[in-house]
């Protein structure tokens, strides 16, 4: 009975290490995901800015004289 109890309680173990290691590589994936992620808005928001720029610079240089 002791021998039984055992290895039931290996084979969960065995379980639960494995389930912690499909976690972990999940996490893993997620993150990879996330900084991929974080540097695609890093770029638009750079991305924007310099267009935003350019227009104020565009605008500024195509106002007419007050006097006209």
């Amino acid at each position: 009975m002791i021998e039984e109890r055992l290895i039931e309680i290996e084979s969960k173990i065995a379980y639960q290490e494995d389930a912690v290691q499909e976690l972990n590589k999940a996490i893993y994936q997620q993150q990879k995901q996330i900084d991929k992620l974080e540097a695609i808005c890093t770029a638009l928001i750079n991305h924007v800015r310099d267009l935003s720029d350019a227009m104020a610079e565009s605008s500024a240089a195509n106002e007419k004289p007050p006097h006209y």
